[in-house]
């Protein structure tokens, strides 16, 4: 895992270069760019195992960098630094495509294990079975598509890896707090009414009038994935 390159991307000078020591230090290969287009054009011609994006860069900011690889099925683990703090932001974040989001500041620590979160993932993912099947629910998790019977679902990026974490543990109750870290990797803590709201948009798709419910609320707990 050491040997892994990462991509960074930071516009502020000290932060990149003290980011960029961290991760040399860990052994890591670092390419530090300035700019959002710096990364792009990097990207291009080179591939990164992880890439970390600030949101406000010039040029091209953090937020359209990750929208335009997700737009051209690049799947290199994004990891979202901002010194923005709203809920909101984080979720705009996640929903362009980013698989974990940290705001400025942070500890040096909490970044790397982040990135090596990142790392492990990458590593299931490609060790991962394809399909999961729950009831008459399939879940490629390789091509990202699901399907309910013959009715393949359209769902957005945090729909599916909600889908995900909940069809790998089908019959288990996920908590509030482990359904976050799974899969936005940030628990914004017992008043955020995110993971509510996600669960809703994937019920709505999974289950129509005539279907039976697949996901299910153990109230004052979390939810959980089963067939009838």
């Amino acid at each position: 895992m050491s040997s892994a390159t990462i991509l960074y991307a930071e516009d502020d000078r000290a932060i990149r270069m003290s980011v960029t020591t961290a991760l040399e230090l860990e052994g890591f290969t670092v390419v530090a760019v300035n700019d959002g287009q710096a990364a792009l054009d990097w990207i291009d011609t080179q591939s990164a195992d992880v890439i970390v994006l600030d949101v406000m860069m010039p040029f091209v900011d953090g937020l359209t960098v990750c929208r335009r690889l997700r737009a051209r099925h690049d799947r290199t683990p994004i990891l979202m630094l901002t010194a923005r703090t709203e809920t909101t932001d984080r979720v705009s974040g996640l929903d362009a495509g980013a698989d974990a989001y940290l705001p400025k500041p942070f500890d040096v620590d909490d970044f790397l294990a982040h990135v090596r979160a990142l790392l492990r993932r990458a590593n299931y993912d490609n060790d991962m079975v394809s399909e999961l099947s729950i009831g008459d629910l399939r879940v490629d998790e390789a091509a990202r598509r699901a399907w309910r019977g013959e009715r393949e679902l359209e769902l957005t990026k945090t729909e599916f890896d909600l889908l995900v974490v909940l069809a790998r543990n089908t019959g288990v109750v996920l908590t509030h707090s482990s359904l976050y870290e799974q899969v936005w990797q940030y628990d914004f803590g017992p008043d955020s009414k995110t993971l509510a709201v996600y669960v809703s948009y994937l019920r709505r798709k999974l289950e129509l009038a005539d279907e039976s419910a697949l996901l299910h609320t153990v109230r004052g707990v979390g939810y959980t994935l089963r067939a009838a």
